[in-house]
């Protein structure tokens, strides 16, 4: 599809979108759930639109060049469209937040007050490649009451306005507006700068992409933006730790995949088990095929592996390879963890109760761990039935961002006439 006039064409995606979220922050949850039912539906019947037309994404990447593992990721497998209709299903059946009245409370004036769980409002996502995020953002939108502008990647154009079309027919089956959803029709790049230029129509940007995009999405938007940037995460061997628990949890945080923002990137051991737990350690990595790079004292106990230099501190490789450092303690480990993170997920592994409450009090990120993988920081494991991102910072929402991370909070107050004096 070509437009011209990008501003004119975006201004009209916002003034719909705003419109259209007023009519949903007030639907009924059962209207919401008919439109995610209808949605899958569609989704369902429309698998041979949805393949063709993502075969012709597939095709014109690869005409361009583009890597493996993007046509990998842009590809709509059956298994694929399966899992987003079942996706779709399992956001249906989580509570809706909206309306939800917490902490009422009777004032001395006789009042009570609490607060009320309400829609932002209209959500912008931005996103790159995977097609299904499509169906996946928007129904995570609907089910909160916001109406969402999506803009996916242009290599999955096409892909995305199929699924779109099965969105709009989901909607309108059950009576809500199909300018609830609304996916932007053009690859053109200005039409990014224009949806994060728009807090008339636009109250929150989540950019879901590499590093490049959402460092873009952050320095130029005038919208709020809930994001994170990087995923350093960290796990802290404590002395006290008990070594079997202390080889699965830093096998599984780095090996479960490789990709996610929640993989390990730097395991951090005290110096009093690094002589007994490494080698164990570097057996096991090493027959996952992942490359070590070591501090010196790490060296001095595996003089096989690279030397971790102090940009190796700073990576996320999201990779098979794995910096280790040697650290006097717990403080010592906190101190790297502040120093080089990146504030999204950090665990320890120890036996000892006061350290680990003092590890969970004073590591500043948006996930902390006892004994436990790093790979657990997701939306469905924390039991949110999806996100629609990882946030690491701490305005509006922090860690993964589920139904309850799309809605604010009003304050509001139930009286019987009562006056104040």
């Amino acid at each position: 599809m070509t437009i011209t006039d990008i501003p004119s064409y975006m201004n009209d995606l916002g003034r719909r979108a705003r419109a259209a979220a007023r009519h949903l922050a007030r639907a009924e949850t059962a209207a919401k759930d008919a439109a995610l039912g209808a949605i899958a539906e569609h989704l369902d019947a429309g698998r041979g639109s949805l393949v063709a037309e993502n075969r012709r994404d597939l095709e014109a990447g690869r005409a361009k060049g583009l890597s493996e593992a993007l046509l990998d990721r842009l590809e709509l497998t059956p298994g694929r469209i399966d899992a987003m209709i079942e996706g779709l299903a399992q956001i249906a059946a989580l509570p809706d937040p909206v309306a939800e009245i917490l902490d009422l409370k009777y004032r001395p004036s006789g009042i009570q007050v609490g607060r009320m769980r309400v829609p932002l409002g209209v959500v912008g996502i931005i996103y790159e490649s995977r097609p299904n995020v499509t169906a996946d953002a928007a129904a995570l939108c609907l089910k909160s009451g916001n109406a969402t502008i999506l803009r996916g990647g242009s290599e999955a154009l096409r892909s995305n306005q199929a699924v779109a079309a099965a969105i709009h027919r989901g909607l309108e089956h059950a009576g809500l507006p199909a300018d609830a959803v609304q996916v932007v029709a053009t690859s053109d790049r200005d039409a990014v700068g224009r949806l994060i230029a728009m807090p008339e129509y636009v109250d929150v940007i989540i950019p879901r992409g590499g590093k490049g995009l959402i460092e873009r999405i952050a320095r130029e938007a005038r919208v709020p933006v809930i994001k994170h940037l990087d995923g350093i995460c960290h796990v802290y061997i404590d002395d006290r730790a008990d070594p079997d628990k202390a080889l699965a949890v830093a096998l599984n945080a780095k090996t479960q995949r490789y990709g996610t923002c929640n993989t390990l990137e730097t395991l951090l051991v005290a110096e009093g088990v690094a002589e007994a737990l490494l080698p164990r350690l570097a057996a096991a990595y090493g027959e996952k095929g992942v490359e070590l790079r070591g501090c010196a004292r790490t060296r001095a106990i595996l003089p096989g592996i690279r030397a971790a230099t102090e940009e190796d501190w700073r990576s996320e490789y999201l990779a098979p390879i794995l910096s280790i450092r040697v650290v006097p303690d717990m403080a010592a480990a906190m101190e790297h963890i502040e120093t080089y993170g990146s504030h999204h997920t950090d665990a320890i592994v120890t036996e000892d109760y006061t350290r680990a409450r003092r590890f969970l009090r004073e590591v500043d990120s948006s996930s902390v761990m006892v004994n436990a993988s790093t790979r657990f920081a997701d939306g469905f494991e924390y039991g949110l039935g999806a996100e629609i991102g990882i946030s690491t910072d701490k305005f509006h929402a922090r860690g993964p961002v589920g139904l309850e991370g799309l809605t604010s909070l009003k304050f509001v107050v139930l009286g019987d006439g009562q006056v104040r004096t």
